[in-house]
């Protein structure tokens, strides 16, 4: 019998002692998804004969090893793949009416890498058009709604994944992040959530400039580690990627904490239960010997440092085969606008200065902290369609209305530090989980491990389901 919220190292095991088999794990994730999804809309894109024939085939890879080791870590383990990512035989819809329906030819290195880890590919999840904003919603897939209040956003852009994980549809969920988009739904969902230094985790190309980068969304940290050292590996056909080396939680005591609850974009409140969750994980890691630095981020001017993202976020869908151009959504038709009307002189010199302001946040913050923490949202999860507000008027209000979602999360995605959303509160007056951003040095993910392994330990989520 397979448990809906056994977490992938677990099921792994299990699969590897041949107490279950893969075909049983992908079956049991069917039945969840038959049974959950209708009125959740976490997945778009469902070939069940195909997985099923896959997890056969890794059935009968379990009899034929001579040994458990010479199975792959993740051998027979389902895991779906956001639909903003490609799968060889299957679509990618990047979440939009206009795209293409037809089977692309190829996987992504990232796929690839789940796949050599012993993964079954369980179909895709949802994702908003081009992942451009915070909410998963779309003309083409829909409403996806958040299982602890459906009522609420699961967040975005990885917010068809986090519904998965969060309901037992799936073990753990692939994810990615340009903005917030791992973070984010974890903390919506009360997941653990790690969006990987800039470079550790490569794919085709270098998305957003950097901002971009791909990793899991999981019930437990043990997992996010396990995954992230199958997916960080050197890849020298990519743009920069420095060799790796596997990572595990540090052990380091009276580490320096800086401290941030304050939106870093004046005139965005925060909410105290945010604050709340915060405090409480503070007390948690002082308790373990770590000191809070009473030292502000460096941060530059709240303008300039968005003026140059959002320079490179309005290249967003630059890339994307569209079938039918005409049917893409308002916001992300003003935001090709806006691209096409910058010169490339203009976006050079964004780019630059989205280089200068990194190193001076990063700078700054290797000489005050170890690690930083933060809400990783300003707000709790919004209603569903509220990001719409204003849109009839104005279509850019739907990055607006993210932002109180992806203030705290975007700035370090722009200094491509590693950053990690654990669910540590829990909002008693609407029954919605509240999730805590640390966020540590370039490379240092041992440390973001090894505090988040503290708060799992001292403020426990693993029983807490929707």
């Amino acid at each position: 019998m397979v448990q809906p919220f056994a977490s992938a190292l677990d099921l792994a095991a299990a699969i590897r002692r041949k107490e279950i088999s893969p075909v049983e794990a992908v079956d049991a994730c069917f039945a969840r998804i038959d049974e959950l999804d209708p009125a959740l809309n976490a997945f778009c894109f469902r070939a069940d004969d195909e997985v099923r024939a896959a997890a056969a085939a890794a059935a009968d890879a379990v009899v034929r090893a001579s040994s458990p080791d010479d199975l792959p870590p993740f051998h027979g383990v389902p895991l779906p793949i956001k639909d903003l990512h490609d799968v060889a035989g299957w679509p990618t819809t990047y979440g939009s009416a206009g795209a293409s329906r037809e089977p692309v030819a190829e996987s992504e290195p990232v796929v690839r890498r789940f796949v050599d880890a012993g993964f079954v590919l369980l179909g895709k999840t949802a994702a908003p058009e081009f992942g451009t904003v915070s909410f998963t919603e779309s003309d083409a897939l829909g409403i996806s709604r958040n299982p602890w209040n459906r009522e609420r956003t699961p967040g975005g852009s990885s917010g068809g994944a986090a519904i998965a994980v969060a309901t037992g549809m799936a073990p753990l969920a692939h994810a990615s992040d340009g903005g917030g988009s791992i973070r984010i739904p974890a903390s919506c969902n009360g997941l653990v959530g790690l969006k990987p230094t800039r470079g550790r985790v490569t794919n085709t190309t270098v998305g957003g400039e950097g901002l971009v980068t791909s990793g899991v969304l999981t019930r437990t940290v043990a997992e996010t580690e396990a995954v992230l050292n199958v997916l960080a590996r050197h890849d020298p056909a990519a743009w920069w990627s420095p060799p790796t080396q596997p990572l595990a939680a540090s052990s380091q005591t009276g580490l320096r904490i800086g401290v941030l609850t304050e939106s870093p974009i004046p005139g965005i409140a925060v909410d105290p239960a945010c604050v709340r969750a915060v405090e409480s994980a503070l007390r948690a890691l002082e308790a373990a010997g770590h000191h809070v630095v009473d030292e502000p981020l460096p941060l530059p001017p709240s303008d300039e440092l968005v003026g140059a993202f959002m320079t490179i976020w309005n290249l967003g869908s630059a890339g994307i085969p569209l079938a039918d151009p005409d049917r893409v959504e308002p916001h992300n038709r003003a935001l090709r606008d806006a691209a096409r009307a910058i010169d490339s002189w203009t976006y050079a010199e964004a780019v630059q200065k989205t280089q200068l302001l990194s190193r001076q946040i990063v700078e700054g913050f290797v000489a005050r902290y170890d690690v930083f923490v933060t809400p990783t949202m300003a707000c709790l999860p919004p209603v569903v369609g509220s990001w719409r507000a204003g849109m009839d008027d104005e279509p850019m209000m739907a990055l607006f209305n993210s932002y109180p979602m992806a203030v705290f999360t975007s700035v370090f995605n722009v200094t491509g530090q590693p950053a990690i959303s654990v669910p540590v509160g829990f909002d008693e007056e609407t029954g919605l989980p509240v999730g805590v951003q640390i966020v540590a040095a370039p490379w240092r993910e041992d440390l973001l491990l090894q505090l988040a392994t503290t708060l799992e330990a001292a403020l426990p989520w693993g029983d807490r389901h929707p």
